[in-house]
């Protein structure tokens, strides 16, 4: 959980009281923007260790020692050397500031509807679950099976070049025909159109733009010809260039990809098992259509 930044312009009184220590001016390198950034670590590392060993007594603050070697570490980063007595205490007492605020809005119940706070738990939450999570042993058997099962996602698509002139005005099935036999007339009539150039596009990428039925008539099109097809939104004067035929993938290519996809994946799964074996611990109600 994160909490708001100190601003400089803080009475010192209060923090004093929060702290239970002498008042002492701040140094004009505590107001510095990047060291209130990185005091954000210390901050978040001493509410966790609150968190983790004192949730039964939310009234009781406790600086320990790794509050104040997380401060130092901090100061050291940004400034390339430990903090001095005086410093340290002006860091402390920052933290104490911060931590003050931060339970009060606890208590004012501030932290309800924070996505930000929520996303960090669940962020944290994770990464408990990751740590516990092992690979099982992959062997080159269990890669190529893995591979076999998945090879449209690996072997290389038809890809097509083709060139579509689009007609301003009337673009009719009747239109476009009469258009197609002007152009491949050699007439002048492609003055009327623009014209889009398509390089490389693979037959997924068509099917998306034009449907699939325009993508299975434009692969069995005779090349160098323009002709009149019909996609998903109406007809198109298309010009096929020429055709990539599909390749299919090499195992022993991509089998450092396939490894890495592989772990990703399987790592994947483990992670969603365990977070439904952790709902076990929990009664889901679902209220009205949220099911």
């Amino acid at each position: 959980m994160s909490h708001p930044p100190l601003s400089a312009s803080v009475n010192d009184n209060h923090a004093a009281s929060a702290s239970q220590a002498s008042p002492l001016p701040r140094p004009a390198w505590l107001r510095e923007p990047l060291l209130h950034f990185l005091l954000l670590g210390a901050i978040l590392f001493g509410v966790d260790h609150y968190l983790v060993t004192r949730v039964d007594d939310p009234r009781t603050i406790v600086v320990g020692a790794a509050v104040d070697d997380e401060a130092k570490q901090l100061f050291k980063a940004s400034r390339g050397r430990d903090p001095n007595a005086e410093e340290l205490a002006a860091l402390r007492r920052v933290w104490l500031d911060n931590e003050v605020l931060y339970r009060e809005g606890l208590i004012l119940q501030m932290d309800k509807g924070d996505s930000a706070i929520r996303e960090r738990v669940i962020f944290k939450a994770l990464s408990v679950v990751d740590a516990n999570t092992k690979l099982p042993p992959v062997t080159e058997e269990v890669l190529r099976t893995w591979f076999d099962a998945r090879r449209a996602k690996y072997d290389e698509p038809p890809r097509f070049d083709f060139q579509e002139a689009v007609l301003s005005g009337d673009a009719s099935e009747a239109a476009i025909r009469a258009f197609v036999d002007t152009l491949n007339a050699g007439k002048p009539g492609e003055a009327e159109a623009g014209l889009r150039v398509f390089k490389g596009r693979p037959r997924s990428n068509v099917e998306q733009s034009y449907g699939p039925e325009f993508a299975k008539a434009l692969e069995s099109a005779s090349p160098q010809t323009w002709q009149a097809l019909k996609s998903k939104d109406g007809w198109r004067a298309v010009r096929l260039e020429q055709v990539t035929p599909a390749k299919p993938a090499v195992f022993e290519v991509l089998r450092n990809v396939v490894q890495q996809d592989w772990t990703d994946a399987t790592m994947a799964e483990q992670r969603s098992a365990a977070v439904r074996g952790l709902m076990g611990k929990y009664k889901v109600i679902f209220e009205g259509d949220a099911k």
